[in-house]
């Protein structure tokens, strides 16, 4: 049987499934944190409903237009609510290192990696967004500009997988591959396919991910 707590969580997960009014999502939000500590928010609540709207994605139920409200609500709630919560009363976490992440040129999708940033976030590391769609040179730019200790790939269609591995035969050319270390994520990819590009780490979920990029600055 359900606690009242859970239900809470299962209300909030399903408004936002429902993509309901931010404001009222966000006033349940408010209350939750009086219950429960913002990772578990984040974890059993908005992390599940916004793999579900990618799986809404998928089936066609959704479309773009819902994917970028989606997004955009779930990094409304990160940056007023939750980040702060996580750091009230605290001083600034100590960074465990500096990620770039991004999706890769051609792919629109961005709820696993938003998703994926925000832990990481949460987890102490300071992270630069590239968005989506982007290419191999804006990552290359940005590896030589931010100097990170990652960068992050994500790519949800098979179709531009192959643009992770232009990514890091770019990072070769420059002479930086050595200077980063590189995990690729997303539904498109695998253990085997980051092998086989030569990616240091595959995240199989955004909290493995988060994970990985621990074991990697700690490799370092």
């Amino acid at each position: 049987m359900s606690s009242p707590k859970d239900d809470l969580l299962e209300e909030i997960k399903r408004l936002f499934i429902e993509l309901s009014d931010l404001q009222v999502i966000i006033e349940k939000v408010k209350i939750a944190l009086n219950r429960y500590d913002p990772l578990t928010i984040i974890e059993k609540a908005l992390k599940p409903a916004m793999d579900e709207i990618g799986r809404l994605y998928e089936a066609g139920e959704y479309f773009l237009p819902e994917l970028i409200l989606a997004s955009d609500m779930f990094k409304k709630i990160m940056d007023t609510l939750l980040k702060p919560a996580i750091y009230s009363g605290k001083e600034s976490p100590r960074k465990l290192g500096r990620v770039v992440i991004g999706t890769v040129e051609g792919d629109i999708h961005d709820i696993g990696k938003n998703i994926v940033a925000a832990l990481l976030e949460v987890a102490g590391f300071e992270v630069i967004d590239l968005g989506v769609d982007v290419p191999v040179e804006k990552f290359i730019e940005a590896v030589k500009k931010y100097n990170p200790d990652i960068l992050a790939m994500s790519a949800l269609l098979t179709t531009t997988k192959e643009n992770m591995r232009k990514v890091i035969e770019a990072l070769k050319r420059e002479g930086l591959r050595d200077k980063v270390k590189v995990i690729i994520g997303g539904a498109a990819v695998s253990e085997d396919y980051a092998r086989e590009i030569g990616a240091d780490a595959y995240g199989s979920t955004a909290s493995d991910g988060v994970r990985k990029c621990k074991m990697l600055v700690n490799a370092k």
